[in-house]
């Protein structure tokens, strides 16, 4: 149930991650130029995936610390998957061009994305768990 809870949470990281995408390129790149743009993107999907990280944890209860982490382990690598297999099968991107977007050239944040997809979920069921052990201590 944890895994196909985790994929349903993913899916809307995806969701989010594709309307911030045409966000970024309809209105954050127009209006502030592109550096700007894209890190403004880059901070406004960090914060998207940790909510969702956030909501997924405090909604399931009882995630454990592992569990976390697994769950954030899981999301990078959908994420890294379909980043690859998209982007080079369907947009026709060559591997030079997919791996642009590790290099923090022009504001470029995707590198800090995938860090806070990795590591939400692990911080939020540790922050839950902190939470829980302190309940029971007072």
């Amino acid at each position: 149930m944890l895994l196909l809870k985790s994929l349903l949470a993913w899916l809307l990281i995806l969701c989010l991650a594709v309307a911030n995408g045409a966000f970024r390129e309809a209105v954050l790149i127009p209006s502030l130029g592109r550096s700007s743009g894209l890190i403004l993107s880059g901070v406004l999907l960090s914060v998207l995936v940790a909510l969702v990280a956030y909501a997924f944890v405090h909604l399931k209860q009882g995630v454990t610390v592992t569990q976390g982490f697994c769950v954030g382990v899981l999301w990078l690598c959908l994420t890294l998957a379909f980043e690859f297999s998209f982007g080079r099968y369907v947009q026709h991107k060559s591997w030079v061009e997919l791996f642009e977007a590790y290099t923090f050239e022009d504001g470029n944040l995707w590198s800090v994305v995938l860090l806070i997809t990795l590591l939400a979920p692990y911080l939020a069921a540790l922050a839950q768990a902190k939470s829980k052990h302190a309940k029971r201590g007072a």
